[in-house]
């Protein structure tokens, strides 16, 4: 007997899943009747984006799963209506996005590309652009992402310090955890990679008190979630010399109005919610596989666990 499955996403997403999601379940011998249209009580699976058609899950009875297409799923953990399990998306194309992404703006910071790419007059003025191992960076959050992000910094050569909630054991990584190893990764901050999830223990993580304990002159890169970061005490520190510069991929309201502050702050890049997009082929291997797992009576990879929020 057919699967079926609901997809439940923005219709701008049909086209591009559609056929990759129809080819992942074929390769894996999985027999679905996909569609955006299936009665309720007959789905056995939902593959979900936030949207506005899905937001009560009761009807849903003979459903097994939610596989969402977010690595994100703060807009569906709190739905109280939500009992079934939850798995979060951790998609290769959308972690080598990231670990790239992220790559190029630690080097840039590190190299100081800006100061020749920003020259306005012909001053010829020789320095020496440090090496990785003289530079700090932090990764805070060692999820999938991160710690894709962390190992392939110590790759390149730079002192990687990771920061979670739990104890984390990566070879290569100074790993630090909890509230009493907050402090001493703050102060190995030279460059600060923010990729934790966004919960009510991780809004602020970066404040006007934890600002003030990186080092004078450090970078902070934003990939993860908005929220993370005061926005107002991350300005003052910019404005004070304190935070040298700032990339943010991230914010708290998108598209970031025309009227903030970091759009004309000299020291502050922007850029469009960019740094990891979920690739729609490589995705849709990771949600075959996870109902196949399921079918088999196994459980999805990447569940989401409903106390902590991710």
């Amino acid at each position: 007997m057919p699967l079926n499955v609901l997809f439940s996403a923005p219709h701008a997403r049909w086209d591009v899943y559609a056929a990759p999601l129809r080819n992942a379940f074929a390769k894996l011998g999985l027999d679905v009747r996909l569609s955006m249209e299936h009665a309720p009580a007959e789905v056995d699976y939902i593959v979900y984006a936030p949207n506005r058609v899905l937001q009560d899950f009761t009807p849903f009875t003979r459903a097994r799963a939610v596989l969402s297409l977010w690595a994100g799923v703060e807009q569906i953990v709190g739905n109280e209506t939500l009992s079934i399990p939850l798995a979060r998306m951790v998609d290769p194309g959308l972690t080598r996005g990231m670990v790239e992404w992220v790559s190029a703006h630690v080097l840039r910071y590190h190299l100081g590309l800006d100061l020749d790419i920003r020259r306005d007059d012909a001053a010829w003025v020789y320095r020496t652009p440090p090496l990785a191992s003289e530079r700090s960076v932090v990764v805070f959050g060692l999820g999938a992402l991160g710690l894709s992000v962390a190992k392939m910094l110590a790759q390149l050569g730079f002192e990687v310090t990771g920061w979670s909630r739990s104890p984390k054991d990566v070879p290569g990584i100074h790993c630090l955890h909890g509230q009493a190893g907050l402090s001493d990764a703050l102060k190995r901050a030279e460059i600060a990679v923010l990729l934790l999830p966004d919960t009510r223990a991780t809004e602020n993580t970066l404040n006007a008190s934890t600002l003030a304990q990186m080092p004078a002159g450090s970078f902070v890169i934003n990939p993860g979630r908005g929220p993370l970061i005061d926005d107002d005490a991350l300005l003052a520190a910019l404005n004070t010399g304190h935070i040298a510069g700032a990339t943010l991929d991230v914010f708290r309201t998108e598209p970031l109005p025309a009227d903030h502050p970091y759009w004309a702050h000299p020291n502050v890049t922007v850029t469009p919610h960019i740094a990891a997009e979920t690739r729609a082929n490589t995705a849709a291997l990771v949600i075959a596989e996870n109902i196949k797992r399921s079918e088999k009576g196994e459980s999805c990879h990447n569940l989401v666990d409903r106390r902590l929020g991710y």
